[in-house]
């Protein structure tokens, strides 16, 4: 069943993504996710919802990011900008949670490629940070943050850093020291109501929310999206429900038909006939009609019907 607009969450693509989108909510919405989960305050940021990187071509593969979010230089001294990749994830499947490690290193490099203009020094690339949101576990560590950088192994306490990162953000998760506010936010990032917007920060967040939730033109893509769903589900459920009909007719038909030798075998075990008469007698085959006798014998307080279905 798909939901309402108004019991969409922050984990729901379509009302993060509305909300990034939006004229006059999306670079405050953008910059308190990156106040809240990293700690840091950038004064101007620019959002794309939906960002797309095509393939360099047809048979290449591209990557649409749900929320992009650039930091936009204030002063000559700010050298070195962030791009944040955001992205809320609720596909848990085996194959999508074990692709999780490759499809942000992919992400990363498409970044990096669109990254710098012809002629730009490699020091003017931009920091990257992807962060993924979801309400599973995706190392089954039970820890709420995992932070992924690039690291020397033969000497993991010397300096490298190339500017990129990765975070898994588990919504549940009980290990580690995640601060107050980051646990805050994750509890109503996948439960945006009210009563979970407990501090001051998230009381912005809850007001930009319900404001979206609100928005005629929101809601109007948002139902053109709720009625293509609700058509394409009942359109499934007619196909399936008419193959499903025909197939129970068929087995409806086959049921009918053992029920019937049930019933002729049971009247001929009450006559002291023994099973391999009765095959020759109904013209059934001796094994099938000894299986039956066996299943006539040894449930004596079931139906013929319930027998019937044990065959």
């Amino acid at each position: 069943m798909v939901k309402k607009l108004e019991e969409l969450n922050l984990l729901d693509n379509f009302l993060f993504e509305a909300l990034a989108a939006h004229p006059e909510f999306g670079a405050a919405f953008g910059r308190k996710l990156v106040e809240i989960i990293l700690k840091r305050s950038p004064e101007k940021v620019r959002v794309v919802a939906q960002r797309s990187y095509s393939g360099s071509n047809p048979k290449l593969h591209g990557a649409r990011l749900d929320v992009y979010l650039e930091e936009e230089q204030t002063s000559v001294q700010d050298s070195i900008s962030w791009s944040y990749d955001i992205e809320p994830e609720k596909d848990r499947t085996l194959q999508a949670v074990r692709s999780l490690p490759k499809r942000v290193r992919f992400y990363h490099a498409k970044i990096d490629a669109k990254g710098l203009k012809a002629g730009d020094s490699y020091h003017k690339l931009k920091n990257v940070a992807v962060i993924m949101i979801m309400p599973f576990d995706p190392f089954g560590l039970n820890r709420m943050v995992y932070t992924i950088r690039n690291t020397c192994i033969e000497e993991p306490d010397m300096p490298y850093d190339d500017g990129s990162f990765t975070m898994f953000l588990y919504t549940k998760g009980q290990r580690g020291i995640p601060s107050k506010e980051l646990r805050q936010f994750l509890a109503y990032f996948e439960h945006t109501t009210e009563s979970n917007a407990c501090n001051k920060d998230l009381e912005e967040l809850h007001e930009m929310v319900s404001q979206i939730k609100m928005d005629e033109e929101v809601e109007l893509e948002y139902m053109k999206i709720y009625e293509r769903e609700e058509m394409i589900r009942e359109r499934g459920f007619d196909e399936g429900f008419s193959k499903g009909q025909a197939q129970g007719q068929a087995q409806g038909q086959t049921l009918g038909e053992t029920l019937c030798l049930f019933r002729q075998i049971t009247k001929k075990l009450a006559k002291g006939k023994a099973p391999e008469i009765i095959a020759e007698e109904l013209e059934e085959k001796e094994e099938l009609v000894v299986k039956i006798c066996r299943l006539i014998r040894e449930n004596p307080d079931k139906s013929l019907e319930e027998t019937a279905h044990m065959l």
